[in-house]
């Protein structure tokens, strides 16, 4: 009888979750378990892992529903606080970047895949090169959606993408127009296909206007010395 769970190897322990890899009924897996937090009540804080995983799962489950590609659930186990989903094959965009003499082709790709999940009236969260994967293919992924949410304010979106204009701002100055090139990916995904469809809580911003906020916001940042 084949084993439901066979440990690999542990990839990340975080001060949220540890990530393992391994194999899932024979096929390649990460197994992510979140990290009690010992300054809470015991009780607390298994409540809100629980509340938070809920609503981890059920977002990539209904983005997965509608097409996004990101990384499928398997099994999760609430009271354990521990997910398990496919394993995509890929470079991490931090190592990619560093590693590549011409990446501005994929970095259109990683604008891409964040308007792809932006259409949806979903925000990230975490836009670090670390949680972007491109793979052999030269597409980009987005992974661990633990801190995404919906929401329809067109600020939340511009921040989620300064996330990652100041992580390769500071990462990566070697690279020319390297936030210029995820803009132009993410821009052309709406020239590419209809106006966002409106979700149950309203509508998602254009990239336009998205794009316009983000400029606004790194005019405050530079204002304020940032």
């Amino acid at each position: 009888m084949m084993e439901t769970w066979i440990h690999g190897e542990r990839l990340h322990l975080g001060a949220e979750a540890e990530v393992n890899s391994g194999l899932w009924f024979g096929r390649a897996a990460i197994e992510k378990i979140r990290q009690p937090r010992t300054w809470r009540h015991p009780d607390l804080d298994r409540r809100l892992t629980k509340k938070r995983m809920t609503s981890e799962v059920k977002l990539m489950i209904k983005l997965r529903a509608k097409g996004v590609d990101i990384p499928a659930i398997w099994d999760a186990d609430f009271e354990k606080g521990r997910i398990v989903m496919e394993r995509i094959d890929g470079q991490q965009l931090l190592d990619f970047l560093h590693s590549n003499d011409h990446p501005n082709r994929i970095l259109e790709t990683v604008g891409k895949a964040i308007r792809g999940l932006h259409r949806h009236a979903v925000i990230h969260g975490d836009l670090s090169t670390n949680n972007i994967l491109i793979t052999t293919d030269g597409q980009a992924k987005l992974i661990d959606l633990g801190l995404a949410m919906m929401d329809y304010e067109v600020e939340s979106y511009g921040i989620d993408l300064h996330v990652l204009h100041e992580i390769l701002r500071a990462s990566h100055p070697d690279i020319a127009e390297a936030m210029e090139s995820v803009i132009k990916g993410y821009l052309a995904l709406d020239e590419e296909f209809d106006s966002p469809a409106k979700a149950p809580g309203g509508k998602p911003p254009s990239a336009k206007d998205v794009v316009k906020r983000l400029e606004s916001i790194k005019t405050r940042v530079r204002y304020h010395g940032g």
